[in-house]
């Protein structure tokens, strides 16, 4: 079950990048992310008002790793993906963020001195290897053509750190405290943190363009960020990380570049190579290895 959740958490992030590059060439990333997590808040503050109320002590308790999962989670990660997608492409900025394994390795291991078995090192190897097959399109010389980074590359590789940090981070929010409830939480701490962010960018930036938040379009894109990435592939992440531990977990980031670019083929119109395939074919094979039980290291990553 665990493994099923944390797929579908990447399925719904791996739209987001598809759906968010898309919203932020009409609108502001930075006054899109306040609507998606005040959207966010009012929701799940309406469907876990009683899971909230009856977990305040837990939350009260944990207000400082809940206030730092927010910054990383909530804030940063989302603000600095929707920067980044005004200026570079979605697949680009969701290959940036199939490098959080290694990251969540590299953080466990030098902060929180896990260990880390062979087993997982050659998982991510392969996942690594797939994500590769995406970059170079099935053509290491086609690396001659990945030009300097842009400034919306920076952007994004930035919101792979946050993500990373998240996931580390997540062993420390007490394991009471219910799912629901902590995403709801977060999501409201979220909206009141970029609030001053909002207004400092509008006393810069007063003249904007409302037409688009209008738009059936563009409500719809709305509507798919706040009910999946916001608020179900937390859920479901959260649930999956507590279960089988950071570090086998977050191999499964790399499903999020594998379907965003078959998202882009449904409905982006992108063509399909033979390429997609044996880079899907070596993700998946790096996920099955980091899956796979094995009774020596059972404990290993069930420690968060």
């Amino acid at each position: 079950m665990p493994y099923l959740l944390l797929t579908l958490a990447a399925l719904f992030w791996g739209g987001n990048y598809v759906v968010g590059h898309v919203l932020v060439q009409g609108v502001d990333p930075i006054l899109m992310t306040e609507a998606r997590w005040a959207l966010t808040a009012l929701l799940l503050g309406l469907l876990y008002r009683r899971q909230i109320a009856g977990s305040r002590h837990l939350l009260r308790a944990n207000a400082p790793a809940v206030v730092v999962l927010t910054l990383c989670g909530q804030v940063s990660f989302p603000l600095t993906l929707y920067i980044g997608l005004q200026t570079t492409s979605a697949l680009n900025a969701a290959i940036y963020m199939s490098a959080t394994p290694s990251m969540v390795l590299l953080i466990n291991r030098l902060f929180f001195r896990d260990p880390v078995s062979g087993r997982n090192w050659l998982g991510v190897a392969f996942s690594t290897l797939g994500v590769m097959i995406l970059l170079f399109q099935g053509n290491p010389l086609h690396a001659a053509s990945l030009h300097t980074f842009a400034i919306g590359d920076l952007w994004a590789m930035g919101s792979a750190l946050s993500w990373a940090l998240y996931c580390s981070l997540l062993r420390l929010k007490d394991r009471r405290i219910p799912a629901n409830g902590f995403v709801a939480v977060s999501s409201l701490l979220g909206a009141l943190i970029l609030v001053p962010i909002v207004i400092f960018w509008l006393m810069r930036h007063p003249a904007q363009d409302w037409a688009a938040w209008r738009e059936p379009f563009f409500l719809s894109g709305l509507a798919y960020l706040v009910i999946f990435p916001s608020w179900l592939a937390y859920l479901f992440w959260n649930k999956g990380i507590a279960t089988i531990g950071a570090t086998r977990g977050e191999i499964y980031t790399h499903i999020i570049p594998l379907s965003g670019g078959v998202l882009s083929i449904l409905f982006l119109h992108t063509q399909p190579h033979a390429w997609h395939l044996f880079s899907a074919l070596f993700i998946m094979v790096g996920i099955a290895i980091c899956s796979l039980e094995k009774r020596q290291a059972a404990s290993i990553c069930l420690r968060d």
